[in-house]
């Protein structure tokens, strides 16, 4: 398969009649794409012990899964995106430790579900942002010893990584969601 074959047939799975599970499933397949990268990053901005990273990629094949569900159901698939940003949350929390930061992509996952439901919707979004927020508040600081410990230098650096990647998927959310607010105001 060519690269260009490989980058419609992504297209193709991503594509949705109504914007906003578009746009879930663009987020959803960006994450993925990301995810073989995170034990690189840790590699050259933490330290070379990359091995717990790999229990991440147990969220995987939820955030792949994103458009198929879409497909059956536009409101299980756009919800299925923050609920595995959250659960992805959770297992980085108790892999790495909160001391790595990681529950600042707590962040972007009550944004996403703000952002990907309308307002008759917005129960589900409110829904949402309450288990994020019910996740950090009773569980920061709860997972236990983490899977692997790493020096204080280690921990500002992971911090530093998770704060860039929080931020970077936040902004590209955002772009997002103005490039549909500019969409709806042409129309």
């Amino acid at each position: 398969m060519s690269l260009s074959s490989l980058w419609q047939s992504l297209r193709a799975y991503a594509a949705h009649d109504d914007p906003l599970v578009a746009t879930a499933n663009l987020i959803a397949l960006v994450v993925v794409s990301n995810q073989p990268f995170y034990p690189l990053y840790l590699y050259w901005i933490v330290g070379s012990d990359i091995t717990p990273s790999f229990w991440l990629f147990l969220s995987t094949p939820f955030f792949a899964a994103v458009p198929a569900v879409a497909r059956l159901n536009a409101t299980g698939g756009r919800a299925l995106l923050p609920l595995a940003g959250i659960a992805n949350t959770m297992l980085s929390a108790k892999v790495f430790g909160v001391a790595s930061g990681v529950e600042m992509f707590l962040i972007p996952c009550v944004l996403i579900g703000f952002v990907v439901f309308r307002p008759s919707e917005r129960l589900i979004g409110f829904t949402i942002a309450g288990a994020a927020f019910l996740v950090f508040t009773f569980l920061h600081g709860h997972y236990g010893a983490p899977v692997h410990l790493y020096t204080p230098q280690e921990y500002a650096a992971f911090v530093r990584l998770n704060a860039t990647s929080v931020g970077t998927l936040t902004a590209f959310v955002g772009l997002l969601v103005a490039g549909l607010i500019g969409e709806s105001d042409n129309r």
